[in-house]
């Protein structure tokens, strides 16, 4: 099995032309009837050996956690020493399993591991210094800020080393974090309710991670570099952070009580975000406000007195709907883009006739 990477090393390698390598991709679009930006392509696993690493290397992290733990004074807070063994054997696995042998599977794992420990880490020793003082919670916030702010230097830091295309979501994670603490060390934690200052953090946040994605995604609109992947696992981090604070405002997160008037906001709103998931050509969004969807339509069924099939005729409908427009994505999604404004075509990822025009 080939992928977008293999024929890119290939082609700087000069084993192959770059006009074979794009005979080969036309010709795969031919089989498959779709564009290969639309098929959303990222890497997760070379062969069964990805599983087979990632296994393995989750048992020794495993282990440095626990030895980290066992050389830990007893504190209310995460061990520091399990975040710095965890993220040394990362980085050190990394060197061989993502730098050498380029595992996707593995490499993902690794640095999410590797950020992890690091966060892990730094505000452990932040609650080390300060249990046995009364330290004000505002000066907490700022200093879990100044954890995140560290462990995004430290993605940026692997990022250049090893240009694994999830490090950019996970140090803007980290980023956005940072901010949304810096805030609530402003306003002050006691003052901190989801309604008024921590979901619009988090939307927006989400917002401004999703700007960042479609930059990504602009410099690639035909998704053949590894910009295109980078801008996958960014609208993986922006989607839920956008769905769940607009669900949330609309009152279904709890699941019950779901009004007719919040049935229909949840299905305007995931439509909305169907559409604009086909402009972008990320599906995203769609999968991150599923479960919403799914409760909403539950509700309907069981308020029309469906009550024993409510579960079974939601699955039907929804699962319908999206089988379709995964069989029909390239012509709605040309539908869709050939009504925005030309300029902003010019931006979007290409896709079917908008790719020949």
């Amino acid at each position: 099995m080939y992928t977008e990477d293999d024929l890119r090393g290939a082609v700087a390698s000069g084993a192959l032309s770059a006009a074979a390598a794009e005979a080969l991709r036309n010709h795969v679009r031919g089989m498959r009837s779709a564009p290969q930006g639309d098929e959303e392509h990222f890497r997760l696993l070379n062969s069964f050996n990805d599983i087979f690493v990632t296994i393995a290397a989750v048992l020794l992290l495993v282990a440095m956690a626990g030895i980290g733990q066992a050389i830990t004074p007893a504190l209310d807070g995460p061990p520091p020493f399990s975040g710095v063994l965890i993220a040394g054997a990362a980085w050190m696995m990394a060197e061989f399993f993502t730098r050498k042998r380029r595992m996707a599977l593995p490499s993902i794992v690794l640095l999410l591991a590797f950020v992890g420990g690091v966060f892990e880490a730094l505000v452990g020793f932040v609650v080390l210094a300060f249990q046995a003082n009364d330290a004000n919670e505002s000066l907490i916030a700022v200093l879990i800020a100044g954890c995140a702010l560290v462990t995004a230097g430290a993605a940026w830091v692997h990022w250049r080393r090893f240009m694994v295309p999830i490090t950019v979501a996970a140090g803007a994670g980290a980023i956005a974090g940072t901010v949304i603490a810096l805030v609530i060390a402003v306003i002050g934690p006691d003052n901190v309710e989801p309604e008024t200052a921590l979901m619009p953090l988090v939307f927006a946040a989400g917002l401004a991670i999703f700007l960042f994605a479609m930059r990504w995604d602009a410099s690639d609109r035909e998704r053949q570099t590894r910009r295109s992947d980078v801008a996958f696992w960014l609208h993986l981090l922006a989607a839920p952070m956008i769905a769940h604070p607009l669900f949330y405002w609309i009152g279904v997160t709890e699941g019950v009580n779901i009004g007719a008037g919040a049935a229909i906001a949840v299905l305007v709103v995931y439509v909305a975000m169907g559409l604009v998931a086909l402009a972008v050509d990320r599906r995203a969004l769609l999968v991150s406000a599923l479960a919403y969807v799914l409760v909403t339509l539950t509700w309907l069924f069981d308020r029309f007195g469906a009550v024993e099939l409510n579960v079974a005729l939601t699955a039907l409908v929804i699962g319908s709907a999206l089988l379709t427009l995964s069989a029909f994505w390239t012509p709605i999604r040309n539908a869709v883009v050939h009504q925005l404004p030309g300029t902003l075509q010019a931006r979007l990822p290409v896709a079917g006739a908008i790719a020949h025009a």
